[in-house]
């Protein structure tokens, strides 16, 4: 299935872009963002243009598209765990964040080089 994962491809498109993450983890949007980075995705923080590892909670302002070997379950299993991990979210959100990080993939092809800003997702290869 498609999901995105954490690359370093891309990287530099932006001066203010960073990659925090092990190469080819899991990523979603950071299902939050701090007042620093609120109104502009250029603040000083990085939480309104980043996505976030699944498994490090580390950030990049880059990810893959990628056709993994997951089952739609193993995917929400891995959300879910890694949200439970933050405490950044309540139990209520968990499952449309699920649903959102999963149809997120779907929009684009495989092997796309994504970006976002305060949410809006979009392609930069």
């Amino acid at each position: 299935m498609k999901l995105l994962t954490a690359t370093s491809r891309a990287q530099g498109d932006r001066d203010n872009d960073f990659t925090f993450c092990v190469e080819g983890e899991l990523v979603m949007v950071t299902p939050f963002v701090c007042e620093t980075d609120r109104l502009d995705p250029d603040g000083g923080c990085g939480c309104g243009r980043s996505f976030v590892g699944l498994n490090s909670g580390k950030a990049t302002t880059t990810a893959l598209v990628s056709d993994l070997d997951f089952t739609p379950e193993d995917a929400a299993e891995a959300i879910r765990s890694a949200l439970q991990r933050s405490k950044l979210v309540s139990d209520d959100e968990i499952p449309g964040i699920i649903e959102d990080v999963l149809e997120l993939a779907d929009e684009f092809p495989v092997g796309t080089v994504l970006e976002q800003r305060l949410g809006d997702v979009n392609s930069r290869i």
